[in-house]
């Protein structure tokens, strides 16, 4: 049985006939364990010379933006991460300074720490990461985790996170964004509930969820709600939900239409599994990715992997998914073109191509502890959730 909050977020299958090993994942913040993985050309690019300063940034129970907007309240300095990794698991990742100059010493908090290692020529950027190694904990589980053999075979799917965990809600925002529909849009982000979230959450959005609330209720919503506190703010003020929207930071607001790009992905690559479509070998005509993530057309003996569409107003239809993918468009009345916003160009998404399979190397299982290393942009709750089976993922900690 595929959970209720798979099934709400695009996952409609599982890839893998293991039964699963249930357990609770996340159960302390060391138990979930991550580290992130550079090219060999980016790691020997770091030396003694001057230039601009790299760090290691190591933190646990606060998320990257915070852990950075914490360094400059304290030290001045502005950094830059090549990922985002969340507040529940303990990170290690590396963080680079905009600007030349000075670099600042070695620190430690009670929830980061920062250690210098030394200066690159160009600042280092996202395509410098190419995955993740993680060192996870699985506590309470039948004790079968070593015969789990099938991580090369699992389904590159988007994970909860993507969707907001607890109040799966992001790739909703984002349809009623593409639709251009501003007033379903605010009431999504101030009133969605989920039987997830907290009793107090719930209580204020179930006073949000009419207009006449906006005022009486502003100071109520906690601080943490920090996009909801913009967008009513803005509400109370003008009135306007396209200008109440355009107040959310453009990062978040592609944020938004990324998720539901993901929620079609997700939905577009169940339904080809279930089709029977083969997903972890390439075909004639299949458009891959090489080694270096360079996309191109499927080549008979070299080393590639299979990419789906990822769908914008760019959408390439001549795949042997376009039939699954425009199943799913016509359910959701959305066409590609609608992700060119006239009304908020910004946020517009080309959309481009995802790997259609998990890249997973170094694995290893132990009593109840599992490591593995993905590349850059899959999930680890992925191949946990092959892994666990879990018939509830919240309840077991995803």
């Amino acid at each position: 049985m595929i959970p209720d909050l798979d099934s709400q977020i695009g996952i409609l299958v599982y890839s893998t006939k293991f039964p699963g090993i249930g357990g609770k994942i996340r159960v302390e913040p060391e138990d979930f364990q991550v580290s992130e993985l550079i090219s060999e050309k980016s790691k020997k690019s770091i030396g003694d010379e001057h230039g601009y300063a790299v760090y290691k940034l190591k933190k646990k129970k606060i998320d990257t933006n915070h852990a950075l907007s914490g360094i400059f309240r304290q030290k001045g300095i502005r950094l830059k991460s090549l990922g985002l990794k969340d507040a529940s698991a303990v990170t290690e990742q590396f963080v680079c300074s905009g600007n030349k100059g000075k670099p600042i010493e070695n620190f430690s908090s009670d929830k980061y720490s920062l250690e210098h290692l030394g200066f690159v020529k160009k600042p280092l950027s996202k395509k410098d990461m190419v995955g993740n190694h993680f060192k996870l904990k699985i506590s309470d589980c039948q004790n079968k985790l070593e015969s789990f053999t099938e991580y090369e075979k699992i389904l590159n799917f988007y994970g909860y996170q993507r969707f907001g965990s607890k109040r799966p809600v992001t790739h909703h925002i984002g349809k009623a964004i593409l639709q251009q529909d501003f007033v379903k849009t605010v009431d999504l982000i101030l009133s969605f509930t989920s039987s997830y979230d907290s009793k107090e959450n719930t209580e204020i959005r179930q006073k949000l969820s009419d207009k006449a609330n906006y005022q009486q209720y502003f100071d109520q919503v906690p601080i943490q709600m920090d996009i909801e506190r913009i967008v009513l703010k803005e509400m109370i003020e003008h009135g306007e939900p396209i200008r109440a929207i355009r107040a959310i930071p453009v990062s978040l607001r592609r944020f938004y239409i990324q998720a539901y790009q993901s929620f079609i992905f997700n939905q577009s690559l169940s339904a080809a599994f279930l089709e029977g479509e083969d997903l972890f070998e390439a075909q004639t005509g299949d458009v891959c990715f090489d080694n270096h993530g360079i996309i191109g057309k499927y080549v008979k003996g070299m080393d590639q992997n299979l990419a789906l569409p990822f769908v914008g107003y760019s959408y390439y239809k001549k795949t042997r998914f376009d039939f699954q993918i425009s199943k799913v468009l016509q359910q959701e009345e959305i066409s590609p073109k609608d992700f060119f916003i006239k009304e908020m160009q910004e946020a517009s998404s080309e959309g481009g191509f995802r790997q259609a399979a998990i890249q997973c190397s170094d694995y290893s299982a132990h009593g109840d502890v599992v490591e593995f290393s993905l590349s850059r942009g899959s999930f680890a709750t992925i191949l946990l959730r092959e892994i666990m089976k879990p018939q509830d993922p919240m309840i077991a900690g995803f």
